[in-house]
């Protein structure tokens, strides 16, 4: 993901200071941390985590039981900070907050049987048995994103925390009060004192602190989801430091339309997959690959599709798009915009900021892309799609595998065995046919490539940060 977890929006050398990305007010302002204060931050969570990875999970589930009630009796408060912060439109933050709350519910019902010993026949010598129990590590450090402020906490920190694990949480500045506000309130349910703690730190402090995180023998692992600049930057520190480290990064998902889709249904889905968010996300849908005997046909609806969006303020109901969280990324997307252009892009939609206060952008449609061009090659992280027409099957999954990235796939056909045909030929860590791409508790979400590595979410995220331990008795 795009997002780079080392910008905020208005810094000092002191404060943090957030900003509507609406109207371009300020917000809030924030002391950053020194290094004491970093310190007395990783003393305290380290020796919580040691504390917490001794209850029982039973326990643990059921306070992410009433987390779970926490969320949804104030869901309000926590969606409207969203929207602030960084300009999601607050349907859309009502959603993530409920989301986090069914993924609290999920690992309460299920954490006890995920982290149970369990058994391994051992054939000689006799008298001997043998189990395997996932064991909490400690403390883990979270370096997070501001493109879902709530989500993307929770789907590391409830898993993470029903491991046993601690959570020393660098979210982005510019959702700063989004941060306090989800370590405060785990305290508030009764996890203990300084087991979830927030980070604060102007954006010069960070790549020197989070490496020294890093290293530090308190901190027994790291995740990071967010640009590749700073997931090479995290992997390499954790390397150094042999660590475990979860990367999710970014994403140029594509969007495959088969000549025996429905197409109609496809192209309803497809202004829903890239445009959700205001196309700020790595799992939205970004290249979308039509085969040509329904290209024309495609294209109209989708644009029909994008000239109905609402652009506007977030808080109202009616809006379906909105700002983008900060002005440097408008400027970036019109970079991306004008070259591709430039290299033979067609512009059919959109292509231009919007004028007046905050950070908006029309939603763009771009025809005859292809490799070579930024909205094809790099992600776009904004509401502009960009369309490819593909000769055949062969040509869409050859266009659909032009990317560094391998996050997730979308492909569109009336027939089931065609699209996981197409599907298990391109390079993705999920698939989805004849649905959007999206992230749910039930099932692992990662990359591969350059879009990262390790899982969350699942059984396979609730056992990433532990340690597999075997336990060898004789006699």
């Amino acid at each position: 993901m795009s997002a780079d977890v080392t910008t905020t929006g208005t810094v000092s050398t002191s404060t943090v200071t957030t900003t509507n990305p609406a109207d371009g007010t300020t917000l809030a302002s924030y002391p950053s941390m020194g290094p004491a204060e970093v310190e007395q931050a990783v003393a305290l969570g380290a020796d919580a985590a040691r504390g917490w990875g001794r209850v029982p999970v039973a326990d643990r589930a059921a306070l992410l039981t009433r987390f779970a009630a926490h969320l949804r009796a104030d869901a309000e408060r926590y969606a409207a900070l969203v929207t602030a912060e960084m300009g999601k439109p607050l349907a859309q933050a009502r959603g993530e907050v409920e989301k986090s709350a069914v993924t609290a519910d999920y690992y309460a019902a299920r954490a006890a049987t995920i982290l149970a010993p369990r058994e391994v026949e051992i054939d000689s010598p006799a008298g001997v048995s043998a189990f395997v129990t996932p064991e909490p590590l400690g403390l883990v450090l979270a370096v997070m994103p501001w493109n879902f402020p709530v989500w993307q906490v929770m789907r590391f920190a409830i898993p993470t925390l029903a491991a046993g694990n601690g959570v020393l949480l660098k979210h982005s500045p510019n959702v700063t009060g989004t941060a306090l506000a989800l370590a405060e309130a785990f305290e508030r349910v009764g996890f203990p004192a300084h087991l979830v703690t927030a980070l604060v730190l102007v954006e010069d402090d960070v790549p020197d602190t989070v490496g020294g995180l890093i290293a530090d023998d308190r901190v027994a692992a790291v995740t990071l989801t967010g640009s590749n600049r700073a997931g090479e930057m995290v992997g390499a520190a954790a390397g150094r430091a042999s660590k475990r480290s979860v990367l999710e990064l970014g994403g140029s998902d594509a969007f495959v339309v088969l000549s025996d889709a429905d197409v109609p249904a496809a192209a309803a889905a497809a202004v829903g997959a890239r445009f959700t968010n205001s196309g700020q996300s790595c799992v939205c849908a970004k290249r979308f690959v039509v085969e040509a005997p329904v290209a024309e046909e495609f294209t109209r609806l989708f644009l029909e599709g994008v000239e109905a969006l609402s652009v506007g303020d977030p808080t109202d109901p009616a809006t379906s798009v909105g700002p983008l969280a900060r002005g440097d990324l408008r400027a970036a997307l019109q970079r991306q915009v004008d070259q591709s252009v430039a290299a033979g892009a067609t512009l059919a939609a959109g292509g231009h900021s919007i004028d007046g206060p905050g950070s908006f952008y029309e939603p763009t449609v771009l025809l005859d892309t292809g490799p070579g061009m930024p909205a094809f090659d790099e992600e776009t992280f904004g509401p502009v799609a960009a369309i490819a027409v593909a000769a055949d099957e062969d040509e869409a999954v050859r266009l659909a595998n032009a990317t560094p990235y391998g996050l997730g796939l979308s492909v569109w056909s009336r027939s089931t065995e065609r699209a996981l045909g197409v599907a298990r030929r391109v390079t993705s860590g999920a698939a989805f046919v004849n649905a959007v791409v999206a992230s749910d508790p039930r099932v692992p979400f990662g990359g591969t490539k350059r879009s990262g590595y390790g899982r969350e979410l699942a059984e396979a995220g609730i056992l990433e940060f532990t340690n597999q331990r075997t336990y060898w008795v004789s006699g």
